[in-house]
């Protein structure tokens, strides 16, 4: 089988294959509890090369004409920054007893997707590279508001043990290094073969470094959210919720500003779709207290990937 032909088949079967692997990571994870510590050193490496492939795959040369599209970017930041503030605050009030499920979930809700939102966004025919104009955006919005939200929803002492160098870290390793690495193979490609045969490689493996991404971190946390599964249970009508709503809300939001079809989609997934392997490590740098905080995000993962996979068939249908 060519490389042309294998992506192709991967690409239409890759929601397929993206339940398999999460079955996989979920079945090594149960079975083989040991696994879950080298499991989650391959997070970050993985993430960072599927944000690599995913950046190779954006034309970088229109990324202009997308940030002249000011509707797109104010309805993707009004809905991440206005809207979803609301709805977090009402959806969380019955966990408003438990300090540690609080502020796990507020911490992955509050927070857009900035990596893989991109890879369903394509999916389901969303204007990918436009949301991929507005990622700096979200991302250094996030990492001001944050903070602040956290102290209106939570507890201002809470900031006391925030840390941003995580988040930091995050930002640099999984987007900017990703980025300038994608710029830099796409200019390169013109004039050297072999940053050609990288680009088309790298397109070819867009899926498997998906599954492989989805299948490291289930596998990594799926053990402690088995364990603590009495008490997870709590989040996941929230999480549910969150997404039915903001879909709604997303989609309401991206008409009021006018967009076309790709632009709605895309603001729709945007407002949905949360920034939880990318805070996973603030969780887990989180003090003595919150062990929980990171298993409240692996199960938001779990949730948001299947609404995710549903999201890909049903909002092409939706918005037409």
């Amino acid at each position: 089988m060519t490389l042309n032909r294998l992506t192709a088949w991967l690409d239409t079967h890759q929601v397929a294959l993206y339940l398999v692997a999460m079955l996989l990571g979920a079945g090594i994870g149960l079975g083989v509890p040991a696994v879950a510590g080298p499991a989650q050193t391959l997070i970050n490496p993985s993430l960072g090369l599927l944000l690599y492939a995913t950046f190779l795959g954006i034309p970088f040369t229109r990324l202009v004409s997308a940030f002249r599209d000011a509707r797109f970017l104010l309805a993707v930041l009004a809905g991440n920054f206005m809207v979803v503030p609301v709805v977090v605050w009402a959806l969380t009030r019955p966990l408003a007893d438990d300090l540690v499920l609080l502020v796990g979930a507020c911490l992955v809700l509050l927070a857009p997707c900035i990596d893989y939102v991109l890879v369903f966004t394509g999916l389901a025919g969303g204007a990918k590279d436009r949301l991929l104009a507005a990622t700096p955006l979200l991302m250094f919005a996030q990492m001001a508001l944050l903070p602040l939200y956290l102290r209106v929803l939570v507890d201002a002492s809470l900031l006391a043990t925030f840390d941003p160098a995580p988040f930091l870290t995050a930002l640099v390793g999984l987007i900017i290094v990703p980025l300038l690495a994608a710029v830099v193979t796409q200019a390169l490609s013109a004039r050297l073969a072999v940053a050609r045969r990288l680009g088309r490689l790298m397109e070819a493996a867009m899926v498997p470094l998906m599954m492989l991404t989805l299948a490291v971190v289930i596998a990594s946390q799926i053990s402690g959210v088995g364990q603590e599964w009495a008490t997870l249970a709590r989040v996941v009508p929230a999480f549910a919720a969150f997404a039915l709503i903001m879909a709604g809300l997303g989609w309401v939001l991206a008409r009021a500003f006018r967009l076309d079809v790709p632009g709605q989609r895309a603001v729709v997934f945007s407002t949905v779709t949360r920034n939880s392997l990318v805070v996973l490590p603030i969780g887990l740098a989180m003090p003595a207290g919150f062990a929980l905080v990171p298993l409240v995000l692996v199960t938001q993962t779990l949730v948001e990937l299947i609404v995710m996979v549903a999201g890909v068939r049903l909002v092409p249908r939706l918005i037409r």
